[in-house]
């Protein structure tokens, strides 16, 4: 009988949604869903946040591949969703450069999932070793508690490259090269909210090297333009693309849907 009512409150959340149909390829929406009522990317109107999750998962395979069977948008050089990981370790290729990360089953789907303590820096890089021409995407999930906020970033290069960071204490968004900032610009950040993170490195036509990074909550449309850019002379050294967290409010952060692929 639980199942059955569950069924029939996944139905119900699907149906408030937007009258747009589901495209076929998709398949089926979840049929066990949580009871909330959140908004759903894509134009979808109002569901569950499993239905959004689900949603945003599909969109994203779109984005790679679409449907149609045109030329994908951006191939993928690196993918991880870790729906195939084994739980309580860390995806063969991936290199924990500290922390307790590990795959954890989440709302939604499995994640990869960073500790809230100790408060220290943790990250894990994965994907291919170039000095330039990669972009990386990854979604982040943190939590703050009282005045204490996460640190969430992506980054290229290396251990001691560039990094697209989320600074909710600061309100803001920058790239780093090792330790120092090297940009910044305002960024509202939304506690326990996944948030998406894209960034890559290339080299321009002056012999200079250009990062570029934008962050958006992943139940809304990508922004058109980079929000937050640095040039630099300087040429960088060759690396992996990462993922980092600082769990500075004690609790954990979840990553998910990581994607490496040529910069634009």
């Amino acid at each position: 009988m639980k199942h059955v009512l569950l069924a029939l409150l996944a139905g119900a959340l699907v149906a408030a949604a937007a009258d747009r149909a589901f495209p076929a390829h998709w398949g089926n929406p979840p049929q066990i869903q949580t009871r909330d009522l959140v908004d759903l990317p894509g134009g979808y109107g109002r569901g569950s946040s499993t239905l959004r999750n689900w949603i945003k998962a599909n969109l994203d395979k779109d984005q790679l591949a679409p449907a149609s069977g045109a030329q994908p948008v951006a191939k993928a050089i690196y993918a991880q969703d870790f729906e195939k990981a084994e739980l309580d370790k860390v995806p063969d290729g991936m290199l924990v450069l500290d922390g307790g990360f590990a795959v954890k089953q989440a709302e939604g789907g499995k994640v990869l999932e960073l500790p809230g303590d100790p408060l220290e820096t943790f990250g894990v890089l994965f994907g291919p070793t170039e000095k330039d021409g990669l972009c990386v995407q990854a979604r982040l999930l943190g939590t703050g508690k009282g005045r204490r906020f996460p640190v969430l970033a992506v980054g290229l290069n290396g251990v001691g490259g560039y990094k697209l960071q989320v600074s909710p204490a600061k309100k803001a968004l920058e790239i780093y090269r090792g330790e120092e900032a090297k940009a910044t610009v305002p960024f509202d950040w939304k506690s326990g909210a996944w948030v998406t993170l894209k960034f890559q490195v290339r080299k321009a036509k002056d012999g200079t090297w250009q990062a570029e990074g934008k962050a958006w909550a992943t139940s809304s449309p990508e922004p058109e333009v980079w929000q937050v850019t640095f040039i630099d002379a300087a040429e960088p050294a060759a690396g992996r693309p990462s993922i980092w967290g600082l769990p500075f409010s004690g609790t954990p952060i979840q990553f998910d849907d990581l994607v490496v692929t040529a910069a634009k």
